[in-house]
């Protein structure tokens, strides 16, 4: 008998999952800061559920997700549990993922932190997520600057940051500026009215039939051929015009082996990125523990925080100014204030109390000009807001006497509304008689009031040839005869069977 399955890693309670509430959110104004008309988001909550809430309105809009998850390596950090059984960590990173995904642009990307204890589980699980088409690369970063000679084992010198795409297909990195120092390396030996340049070789390692032949020296006369098992890169024709138009190096005495010269005019737009991040470049783990020091205080600092630099070389290869950036993980708001410096919008969300300690406290400091970690990099002088967010409680909750369900009576009809709206996967925009849209053909009415025959038709009357119509009510007729563009639901029976109105998660 044929057997037929897939490829993918499992584990205990892979697919034992609950459907969630997807919360609505509410803004605290007393902790929102500067501009008020921001796009900004500071969300306050457990980011799965924060994450759900985000999908609808955000589904195909995010850029760029950075994240730095929890690594699993057996101890306790006091801001989070990091001592989980290996099979929740991937249930945990699964769950998120999945969402992550739907929120990326087409032509966005994944960048996630990750060390050595979960890395490869975690490549093939982004594998089964995103699809192994869409992984794009490993990126090594070096966040200890010099070995660490009292290591058990071997000095663990370096973190991993896995990329992965929406559409691979359809992302473009952005060139990174030049540095000093590789401009530095271009020289004008010759005084070349264009410019500095350097050399760079002339023939390749394989044989090629049209690739033999003399290079003379225009200065001395001195005739090249290439070595045994090589090959001029260009035609005959193509090298003298090359040598005609002073492209050739030969020396200062014209008798060295041709060389090509590059001019640093030609590359002067930028360099494409590499997968090898060295400390110099980006940052290490000192530096990042420095800037925390910097904003936090000694006693407050984290313990293991990402350089402003890192996160700078992220945004710079993978957005633009004005593109959203989101971080779940959002520890102590270094993607974000990076993010801000950078003139991106920004959506971050944790669910610690160091959202106020930390999150809040730094992100105040930026907008009001913090002039630390990238500022001057990005010449940033302050600026800009955001808004402050808590996922609201569940819509429905038991009743405290009786084995039913009732609406959380922390609710406004308002919230109720939404709640619902979103749930059903409606964009909540009160217009007339309805509480919200779909599309441009199917809306959604949701009443206290009790709905009969009667109550339908004049709710229809606003509907346009061709459109449907979802009612939520709390009673109804029980034998109403509807149109096939009508829907009748019940509050809170029909909400029941779409949610789980009890999961406040704790992962």
């Amino acid at each position: 008998m044929e057997k037929k399955g897939k490829l993918e890693l499992t584990w205990v309670g892979k697919y034992e999952e609950e459907k969630l509430e997807p919360r609505i959110l509410i803004e605290d104004k007393s902790k929102s800061y500067g501009d008020p008309d921001t796009e900004n988001m500071l969300i306050h909550g457990d980011n799965l559920l924060a994450l759900k809430a985000l999908e609808m309105q955000y589904r195909g809009k995010i850029k760029c997700v950075y994240i730095d998850p929890p690594y699993n390596t057996g101890s306790a950090f006091e801001q989070y549990d990091d001592d989980l059984e290996h099979s929740i960590w991937l249930g945990i990173m699964r769950r998120r993922l999945q969402i992550i995904q739907k929120l990326l642009s087409d032509d966005g990307t994944l960048w996630i932190s990750i060390d050595d204890d979960e890395c490869h589980y975690l490549k093939v699980l982004c594998d089964e997520v995103f699809g192994r088409s869409n992984f794009i690369s490993t990126v090594i970063w070096q966040k200890i600057h010099s070995i660490k000679n009292d290591a058990r084992y071997l000095s663990e010198n370096h973190d991993f940051i896995l990329v992965y795409s929406k559409n691979k297909e359809k992302v473009k990195f952005n060139l990174l500026p030049r540095t000093e120092a590789m401009n530095a390396r271009y020289k004008n030996l010759d005084n070349d009215p264009r410019g500095p340049w350097q050399s760079g070789d002339l023939v390749a390692n394989e044989e090629r039939a049209n690739g033999y032949y003399e290079v003379v020296s225009p200065k001395t006369g001195k005739v090249f051929n290439v070595p045994k098992g090589k090959h001029w890169v260009y035609s005959q024709e193509n090298m003298m015009k090359l040598i005609e138009e002073n492209g050739v190096w030969f020396g200062k005495d014209g008798n060295s082996f041709p060389r090509k010269k590059r001019f640093l005019a030609n590359v002067m737009n930028g360099r494409k990125g590499d997968t090898w991040w060295s400390s110099d470049e980006v940052g290490h783990n000192q530096e990042a523990k420095r800037e925390s020091i910097k904003i936090f205080g000694k006693h407050n600092a984290f313990a293991t925080p990402k350089p402003e630099r890192l996160v700078e070389r992220i945004l710079q290869l993978a957005t633009d100014e004005g593109d959203l950036v989101l971080d779940s993980f959002l520890g102590s708001a270094t993607t974000v204030a990076v993010a801000h410096k950078m003139k991106r919008h920004w959506i971050g969300i944790e669910m610690g109390d160091h959202v106020i300690t930390h999150c809040k406290y730094r992100m105040d400091l930026v907008i009001d000009g913090e002039d630390g970690g990238v500022s001057k990099n990005n010449n940033w002088q302050g600026g800009g807001g955001y808004k402050f967010y808590e996922l609201a409680e569940p819509l429905l909750v038991k009743n405290k006497v009786l084995p039913v369900y009732q609406i959380n009576p922390s609710y406004t009809w308002d919230m109720v509304c939404e709640a619902i709206c979103k749930i059903e996967g409606f964009a909540y925009e009160p217009f007339g008689e309805f509480q919200g849209h779909s599309s441009e053909n199917r809306f959604i009415h949701i009443t206290e009031e009790f709905v009969n025959t009667k109550y339908v038709m004049s709710i229809m009357k606003n509907l346009g040839d061709k459109q449907s119509l979802l009612i939520y009510c709390k009673k109804n007729q029980a034998d109403m005869i509807l149109p096939e563009n009508v829907e009748v639901k019940k509050i809170p029976k029909d909400l029941l069977d779409n949610c789980n109105f009890e999961s406040e998660v704790q992962e």
